[in-house]
């Protein structure tokens, strides 16, 4: 008998009462007072110049990990209270004090690097020889050199100063129109207000008008707001610019290549051996055209549903289906994802004013996360429903780590989520009752394929052309449309019948101000994640222990370096990617065999 999950997560186990919580109100004051205390401590601390002086600085390691997991806690809190309801005027106040304490507790961590930074290299051996240092070795002298790179300490945190109410103020903007939008479509001969979560979700509509509508409103309601979201986006990029041209970075991938801790060689190889595939997906989408009767798929046409078997999955059966395919891989990440939805850890429910999108974030005091989506049954919201609780088991598998060893980058964190997707989308493709039924499921896993391959492509190539131009002054919202066209369809190799020329003002990827191009580190993940897989099924039940391995050493190794004692592989050579392509190409055959 299938369980009955509830689609409204338990935000009272984390703090209760909402936006209006006494206690998260207390939890932050306390927050505060040691965050102001410690930096006053740091100000009047010398680098470390004897041995004796290192446990100093032990201390301080320790108490500002401490620190750092009570923002993290208050950061996580927040971000759910803003998404579960974008007209919470109280949540979005809290927002405000939160990041002033985020900005706060960032001071605290440049006037260590000043420490780290100012112990001589002999003293630095001894103090990462210590027994309680050993264990942050890597992240410690990442930091020494990042320190290194940046502005003296009292410029960084000038910046960090002024960020709140300017770089990630503009962050919160794009929040605060999103939050008043509304897209209005007809249902039932009635017009109707439909969140852009609602919205979005009604694109991937069985039928080809429903989409076509829902498409045209979307563009519509986005085009009105796009002056706003040009000023957003400009002045983003403005204050990143020109952060870099102080601290004497001509390349605007520094920052996001050091954030992954990866090298530009291996990013270059990557798109490069994509774009040598090409080919292969181009002829996945010619062939879909076909199947649905089209001489060119629209924008709105590439995730559309290639047969009538695309029924809706009810969440409950979603749930059940998500655990048994993980337990035939990972036991203990099964045990974890049942506990996730038997203790209301994911908020799923569809419902007007949530915000768009789907994320997983982690409260590292109370050692659980929470899951944020908007459920409707689609086979891409299963996926999403996976891909998040991935997320979720990676930092499950870290939380007796230290916490400077925990903060994995963007790239293998998405890494576990599209690993963990992967085993859901390709069991229920073996498992398919007919070809019909595995045709369209086989659709649904080539639909993310082409996402990653060509969608995030095009998000890359728009994000790299907007940097340069912006460098040269601001840029407006008709040549960002036309930026984006330009990216979208040589991402697409030209093979779409329409595009979206407001996807730059849509996609929240681009208004983060958390992480700079939130974009090539899904594709990196997707396709190391391929890697993973494939070695998975190899070694099956043995592979478990080594899966959990290598998520526990991301927060403390270069990808390449992960990738090399976890794997054996090179990631700066095109052999491991384009291995990887090839199960994807596999998938693309099938489908052309099942569609002939």
């Amino acid at each position: 008998m299938t369980q009955s999950y509830r689609q409204v997560w338990d935000l009272e186990a984390i703090f209760p009462g909402g936006s209006d919580s006494e206690r998260f109100q207390a939890f932050l004051s306390t927050l505060e007072a040691d965050i102001n205390q410690f930096q006053k401590d740091l100000d009047s601390k010398s680098v470390p110049e004897t041995e004796d002086d290192l446990f100093g600085i032990v201390h301080v390691l320790v108490r500002a990990q401490e620190i750092s997991k009570r923002v993290r806690e208050s950061g996580a809190f927040v971000s759910c209270l803003t998404a579960q309801n974008t007209k919470d005027e109280g949540a979005k106040l809290l927002t405000g004090r939160v990041k002033q304490l985020s900005s706060s507790y960032s001071s605290i961590m440049t006037s260590i690097d000043e420490l780290l930074l100012g112990i001589e290299d002999g003293l630095w051996d001894k103090l990462t020889a210590l027994e309680e240092i050993k264990p942050l070795t890597y992240n410690l002298e990442e930091r020494r050199r990042a320190a290194k790179d940046k502005l003296p300490g009292d410029k960084e945190k000038l910046i960090q100063g002024l960020s709140v109410d300017g770089y990630h103020a503009w962050g919160d903007m794009y929040n605060t129109i999103v939050g008043r939008m509304s897209i209005e479509l007809e249902k039932d001969g009635k017009t109707k207000p439909f969140s852009v979560g609602q919205a979005a979700n009604k694109m991937t509509s069985k039928d080809r008008s429903t989409r076509q509508y829902v498409a045209q409103k979307w563009e519509q309601a986005w085009g009105d707001e796009a002056e706003l979201f040009a000023n957003t986006l400009n002045h983003l990029g403005g204050f990143r610019l020109q952060t870099y041209k102080e601290r004497g970075w001509d390349d605007f991938l520094k920052e996001p290549l050091d954030i992954n801790r990866m090298q530009k060689k291996t990013l270059d190889v990557m798109w490069q051996t994509i774009e040598k595939n090409k080919p292969v997906f181009t002829k996945y989408l010619k062939r879909k055209a076909r199947v649905l009767g089209l001489e060119k798929l629209d924008w709105t046409d590439v995730g559309a549903p290639v047969t009538s078997e695309s029924e809706e999955v009810p969440y409950n059966q979603a749930a059940e289906m998500i655990v048994e395919q993980f337990r035939s891989f990972s036991p203990k990440m099964a045990d974890f994802s049942q506990k996730a939805f038997d203790e209301r850890w994911i908020e799923a429910e569809s419902r007007s004013d949530k915000r768009p999108g789907g994320f997983c974030t982690s409260f590292p005091v109370k050692q659980q996360s929470r899951i944020f989506m908007t459920y409707d049954g689609s086979a891409s919201n299963v996926a999403t429903l996976a891909h998040e609780l991935g997320h979720a088991y990676h930092q499950h598998v870290m939380n007796d780590l230290p916490q400077m060893a925990q903060r994995y980058a963007m790239n293998v964190a998405e890494t576990a989520s599209t690993f963990a997707e992967m085993i859901v989308a390709d069991a229920t493709v073996k498992q398919a009752s007919s070809d019909e039924a595995r045709l369209q499921l086989l659709d649904d896993k080539l639909n993310r394929s082409i996402a990653f391959f060509m969608n995030i492509h095009a998000r890359f190539l728009f994000e790299t052309r907007f940097y340069e131009e912006r460098k040269k002054g601001l840029v407006s919202v008709h040549r960002l449309n036309e930026i984006m066209l330009e990216a979208q369809k040589e991402a697409y190799c030209d093979e779409l019948g329409s595009y979206s020329p407001h996807f730059w003002a849509s996609k929240l990827h681009f208004h983060i101000t958390g992480v700079p191009f939130y974009n090539f580190p899904y594709t990196f993940g997707y396709l190391f994640s391929m890697g993973i897989y494939a070695r998975a099924e190899e070694e099956g039940a043995d592979f478990e222990a080594r899966y959990i391995d290598l998520l526990r050493d991301t927060g403390r190794m270069q990808v390449e370096d992960l990738a090399q004692k976890h794997l054996g592989e090179d990631l700066t050579e095109p052999e491991f990617w384009q291995r990887a392509i090839d199960l994807v190409a596999r998938d693309v055959e099938t489908f052309i065999e099942l569609t002939e």
